[in-house]
Order: C-alpha cells, then sequence, then structure tokens
C-alpha cells in the first residue's frame, strides 16, 4: 500500500511537469476570438500560450466562422445551424451544436470542465492515453490547488481532525493529504478503473429540449450511471469505486482517529454530493451563458444600427 501511495505522489509531480506540454487529443485549438458578455472580443495574444487547454474569460464559447472578429446579432434563438468551423461542437450528423448546449472548457473562465460533454456533441474516444492526458489536466490544473488551499483552510480552522493540529502545521497537515486523495480519486475514477473496464465517465449534459425537474434527476443519477465504450449505459463503477479505493487508501496516511468508518463514509458522501453540485453547474452553465451572450449580440447590433443611422 505504500507503494500505491508513492506512485500517486510520482504520478502526480511527473503530470504536473507535463502539464504544460501536453494537449488534449482532439481538443481545440485556441481561437482567433471569442465572444464574452458585456465585453468586446479579444485578441488570441490575451490568452494562454501554454499550447494545451484554453483558457477562456468568463461566458465564452468558440465562435462560428462567419463571427470571428466581429460581433453579429443572433436572432434565430438557437433554431438555425450556421455552418461549423473547427472549434464548434457538432453532432453524429455533423451539425454543430446550438449555443445553449455548447461547454465551455473552463466555466467563468477558471473552473476547469475538461471532462464534459457537449449536449448531443460527438466527443473523441476514449482510452488509455486519452483518459490519462483528461485525468492529469484535470488533477495538475491551478485551480484544482486555489480549492484545495479553501478546503484545507476550512478543515483547519473547524479543526475537522485535531490529530492533524492548527496554524501552519495543521494547514499544512490538511494540504497534503487533501492533494493526495484529490489526486488519487482522479486518476482512479477517470483513468485507472475507467480504461480497464472501458467505461466512459465524462459527463454527457443532456441540455434544453428537457425540464429542469428531469435534467436535476439526470444530474443526480449520473453518480450511479455511466457509459461504456460503445455508449451503451452501465454502472458507474469507476467513478464510485474509485472514491471508495481513495477512501481505502487514505486510511494509511491519515491518523487513526481519522480513518474510523465513520469518517470515511461521510468524506465519501461529501465526494459524491461535490460532485453532484459540480454536474449541476456544468449541465445549467450553457442556458445562462447563452442568454447573456444572445443579450450582448443584440445590444452590439442595437448600438451599430445606431451608429448607421446617425452616419446618414
Amino acid at each position: 500500500m505504500r507503494f500505491i501511495i508513492a506512485l500517486t505522489i510520482s504520478l502526480s509531480l511527473a503530470a504536473s511537469g507535463r502539464a504544460q506540454s501536453m494537449q488534449l487529443p482532439d481538443a481545440p485549438q485556441p481561437m482567433a476570438g471569442v465572444l464574452v458578455a458585456g465585453a468586446s472580443v479579444p485578441n488570441s495574444e490575451e490568452y494562454s500560450s501554454a499550447g494545451d487547454l484554453i483558457t477562456p474569460s468568463d461566458l465564452t464559447f468558440p465562435l462560428d466562422p462567419q463571427q470571428t472578429g466581429t460581433s453579429v446579432p443572433d436572432n434565430s434563438h438557437g433554431n438555425s445551424f450556421p455552418k461549423p468551423g473547427s472549434d464548434v461542437p457538432v453532432d453524429a450528423n455533423g451539425k454543430p451544436v446550438p449555443l445553449e448546449r455548447r461547454e465551455p472548457q473552463r466555466i467563468l473562465g477558471f473552473m476547469p470542465n475538461f471532462r464534459t460533454v457537449s449536449g448531443g456533441a460527438k466527443p473523441p474516444p476514449p482510452g488509455w492515453k486519452y483518459n490519462f492526458t483528461v485525468a492529469t489536466h484535470q488533477a495538475t490544473d491551478y485551480s484544482s490547488f486555489i480549492f484545495l488551499g479553501i478546503t484545507s483552510l476550512t478543515a483547519e480552522g473547524t479543526d475537522t481532525h485535531p490529530a492533524l493540529g492548527k496554524g501552519i502545521g495543521g494547514f499544512y497537515a490538511y494540504n497534503w493529504r487533501g492533494f493526495l486523495d484529490k489526486t488519487d480519486n482522479t486518476y482512479l475514477s477517470a483513468w485507472l478503473l475507467a480504461s480497464a473496464l472501458h467505461e466512459d465517465t465524462r459527463y454527457y449534459a443532456l441540455g434544453t429540449g428537457h425540464s429542469v425537474a428531469a435534467r436535476s434527476l439526470y444530474v443526480i443519477s449520473r453518480q450511479a450511471v455511466a457509459r461504456t465504450y460503445g455508449g451503451s449505459q452501465t454502472p458507474n463503477i469507476a467513478g464510485l469505486g474509485g472514491k471508495v479505493l481513495t477512501q481505502v487508501v487514505s486510511r494509511y496516511y491519515y491518523p487513526a482517529s481519522a480513518t474510523a468508518f465513520a469518517d470515511l463514509a461521510s468524506k465519501f458522501g461529501y465526494s459524491v454530493m461535490r460532485d453532484i453540485a459540480f454536474s449541476s453547474v456544468r449541465e445549467f452553465y450553457p442556458d445562462i451563458a447563452a442568454h447573456y451572450i444572445r443579450k450582448h449580440r443584440e445590444k452590439v447590433a442595437r448600438l451599430a444600427a445606431r451608429d448607421t443611422g446617425s452616419a446618414h
């Protein structure tokens, strides 16, 4: 078991060094411009040049080809299908996914959304290499360390495990253990078990066209249901199994007072609830983003029409 812990740490450190040079297979390349609600269209220089994942600002989506460089009004309200570009997700029939069903690479510009598939889109096929790459980006993304710091501060402040202490020493004790928990769960659920069992544990957004209640129940059900590589429904053994194994491994680096069954069950339940909360954001965020993007386009169109009228 010590070997497993050492392997986890080694993988994490190695992944951190490679994260800047790795690129998701078939992932979108940096765009010439994106449309941001309430802002003008920026140039590509404002984006990260790391060469791996796009790091857009708030409420950003790939532009359709005819919108690159300028903002144009969207009067279709999602009913028309413009010609797709390389950055626009398409469905199995080659039609672009409507704006309100597109999932950005990052939510609100910083929350990683690498393991979510736009509603109706045809994603890259999963596999050992693809799953490892996605898991590595998920585990080593800068935002993960921000949330890790917040949760560690909270745990230290509330004295969740008195044996770990208080102050700077207590924060450090919570922090590195939390990092191992997060890394173990990511690699076990998204890479090792998913690849070995041929389970596709990405979140496939249900999207518009369904009631809020149906979509909410769908979000909850994804904790127990995943897809096979062939697209069939299957029990989410990789996702839930990864959470269970993470708690088993954690017994070797948490003090004995924090490894009782009740404590491990509580951590498991928290992990499930956290996933449900984030999946809810992934499910409904495109609706909100599309609404504000359309309002921005309509505002730009009104200003353009006013300026044209004033010129004449």
